[in-house]
């Protein structure tokens, strides 16, 4: 009963397409989890692989029922299957007069902080929406130049300037200085830009350096001030709670801030002084169709940061 049980189940995953099997095992953690996921037994999931690489002519995975390793073979078959199956979504999704339900993956990079708050949590509830999604979300310190990269979409805030992207604005958002409120009773509000010299300023460290330029006025007419202090880091966390604790004035994006702000947890300081916009934009391949999986995935972005922002 279990060699009929076992032999029915192959004969069922054998008319699965090569690429689209191997690209299900190269996502799994191990062979059983490749099993459980076609819903069959280990051992004909085993032997379907068996069958592929004699076609193929060599060994693609390294077996273990408690690791899956791919050979370096196994993982260029895997890239080559995930793009020629992604292709084969966007061309019948192309050419189809009814479209179905969005299917396929999404790869989608971020800077951390952002990534973190708003992005994740978003891309979390249109999976919920389109079960049929797959999402690779990487983080980041700093933006990616996402041109020329395996990326669908990249979410980057400030000014742009690759042409080989296209962009869309999801989300109006300018950089603000604020404080905690004990720091500023001790110290004081500074009522200018020059004032600044004056105070502690914690330093999110770009690009390995250990002093920061903060910008005022518009990107037309801008004015660039030196800043010091003596806590420093590269990580936007950590920047903000230090600046919770009343260590300093920090000048963060006010998607991140304003939270804080309505809860009187930290307060602005120089609100008439201009500062360029720091929108959020959505940025993705020029010159290529934009498959509806991306652009019904920007669109959701910016309908979530809009009610998030509001």
């Amino acid at each position: 009963m279990f060699l009929e049980e076992k032999e029915e189940d192959f004969v069922d995953l054998s008319s699965v397409d090569d690429l689209e099997f191997f690209e299900q095992i190269s996502r799994s953690r191990s062979l059983t989890d490749a099993a459980r996921s076609w819903g069959k037994s280990l051992p004909s999931v085993s032997k379907r692989l068996t069958q592929l690489e004699s076609r193929l002519g060599v060994q693609l995975v390294r077996r273990s029922t408690r690791q899956l390793t791919l050979t370096p073979e196994g993982e260029q078959y895997a890239a080559g299957a995930l793009s020629i199956l992604q292709q084969k979504t966007d061309l019948e999704e192309g050419v189809s007069q009814k479209y179905g339900d969005l299917q396929g993956r999404i790869a989608v990079h971020s800077t951390i902080g952002l990534g973190r708050i708003h992005i994740a949590p978003l891309l979390g509830e249109f999976v919920r929406e389109h079960p049929r999604i797959s999402i690779d979300l990487e983080l980041s310190a700093l933006p990616l130049n996402i041109a020329g990269t395996s990326f669908d979409l990249g979410i980057r805030v400030g000014s742009l300037q690759d042409s080989r992207l296209k962009s869309r604005r999801l989300a109006e958002s300018r950089r603000v200085v604020c404080a905690a409120p004990q720091y500023l009773d001790s110290v004081g509000r500074p009522k200018t830009v020059a004032e600044l010299e004056q105070h502690n300023c914690i330093i999110l460290r770009q690009e390995h350096s250990d002093y920061a330029v903060w910008r005022f006025g518009t990107e037309r007419r801008e004015q660039q001030v030196r800043v010091n202090g003596n806590m420093v880091s590269d990580d936007g966390e950590v920047v903000t709670g230090w600046c919770l604790q009343g260590l300093g004035l920090i000048m963060r994006s006010s998607w991140h801030v304003n939270p804080m702000l309505r809860q009187g947890l930290l307060q602005q300081v120089l609100e008439d002084v201009p500062t360029p916009a720091a929108d959020i934009h959505a940025v993705y391949p020029a010159g290529v169709h934009t498959p509806r999986r991306v652009s019904e995935a920007i669109d959701y972005l910016r309908r979530g940061l809009m009610e998030r922002l509001a």
